[in-house]
């Protein structure tokens, strides 16, 4: 006699693994991707908050009735900005009207996002 069996058959169970290797095969690469890109989107926001603290230093100065130079905005710095642990960052005045921000690393994976503020002229 025939007992009535329930279950999945060999051909179902590898029908399902197949595809599932499929969607692994497509998705591993792509998120991947999406962490890189997340990292270099956090080195340019990163680099716009060291743009944003010269250019508050700048104005402060401005309002107090100070001349600030390239030298001070440099200085109010320091040549590593800090922004947490997860953020190598280097400030340098290559030229005597800009100063140049680079972002080596984001939580320890190397990333190169440069950025430049320009002194104002007033």
């Amino acid at each position: 006699m025939l007992r009535n069996e329930k279950g999945f058959t060999l051909i179902e169970i590898i029908a399902v693994l197949v595809i599932l290797g499929i969607l692994a095969a497509v998705a591993i690469p792509k998120y991947l991707s999406m962490m890189d890109q997340s990292r270099i989107a956090a080195a340019q926001g990163a680099v716009a908050e060291v743009k944003g603290r010269c250019s508050g230093y700048y104005a402060n100065q401005l309002l107090a009735q100070n001349t600030p130079s390239i030298g001070n905005v440099l200085t109010s710095l320091g040549t590593s900005p800090d922004l947490g642990a997860d953020f190598a960052i280097t400030a340098a005045n290559p030229a005597p009207s800009y100063i140049t921000i680079t972002v080596t690393s984001v939580k320890t994976v190397p990333v190169n996002v440069v950025g430049t503020w320009y002194m104002p002229t007033p």
